[in-house]
């Protein structure tokens, strides 16, 4: 499937250690699906990568459901329809507010101690939701 933008590409969505560890199939199942991780990344992901002038890492992009389930994801998670994504980068705060600060289109921004959660909806409307998650121990926006 291929490159998705300069820094991002499909299979970056599909890796999971825990699929692999779990001989869990990970790949991503639809056109829908990954128009929407396409969505994610034009219009969040890419912007906020060339703005951070360094790595930003894929934790979790797609879920399968068995994946989901097996990493105690809601069962709604927008994982699994491609429109999440998990970045892991040097100081997940300071990303947060870059991401305000550019006001990303974000439908979830969710703030963990070692990544952001962000999410996209394919056709919108985003909420601009921010959260923190309960183990989250920094500072709030």
């Amino acid at each position: 499937m291929g490159t998705i933008s300069k820094n991002f590409n499909y299979s970056e969505f599909e890796q999971s250690e825990k699929a692999e560890e779990l001989g869990i199939v990970n790949v991503i199942p639809t056109a829908r699906v990954r128009d929407s991780i396409q969505a994610l990344v034009i219009n969040v992901l890419q912007p906020l990568r060339t703005a951070w002038g360094a790595e930003l890492v894929i934790n979790s992009g797609y879920r399968c459901p068995e994946l989901n389930e097996a990493v105690n994801g809601e069962s709604t998670s927008q994982h699994m329809k491609g429109e999440a994504a998990d970045v892991r980068c040097y100081n997940p705060l300071k990303l947060a507010k870059l991401a305000v600060k550019m006001g990303l289109p974000f439908d979830q921004m969710g703030l963990y101690n070692t990544f952001v959660h962000f999410s996209h909806k394919l056709g919108g409307p985003q909420r601009g939701e921010i959260f923190y998650d309960k183990k989250y121990e920094g500072e709030r926006l």
